[in-house]
């Protein structure tokens, strides 16, 4: 069945950088759009980046400039680098496929936490 497992969450400081990575399995991952999704607490989860299986990007205006989103197709793994991270960035960030109506999905990996804090 499909799995997505997210990693590489952690504490750090503004300004600072993190790279996330997202590892799917029971999908067809070369052709998959995917994307990376956050919740922070109390507040509705939201769509960050996306990327298409060519590497078109898109992102959240909220990110653009500071987070990068990319993919191996070879390790069936999607990546986001975080950068100039700001108290606003911590959340549970999440990956799973792509779309405006991502709320109806009713599977999500256990996500991983991204604490920005000095």
């Amino acid at each position: 069945q499909v799995r997505f497992v997210e990693s590489g969450g952690g504490l750090v400081q503004p300004g600072g950088s993190l790279r996330l990575s997202c590892t799917a399995s029971g999908i067809i991952f070369s052709t998959s759009v995917l994307g990376w999704y956050r919740q922070a607490p109390g507040k509705q989860r939201e769509l960050v980046a996306g990327i298409t299986s060519g590497s078109i990007v898109n992102y959240a205006d909220a990110v653009k400039g500071r987070f990068t989103i990319s993919r191996d197709n070879a390790k069936n793994t999607v990546y986001l680098q975080l950068n100039s991270l700001k108290p606003e960035d911590s959340a549970v960030y999440f990956c799973n496929f792509y779309a405006k109506d991502y709320n109806r999905y009713t599977y999500w990996g256990q996500g991983t936490q991204v604490t920005v804090s000095s």
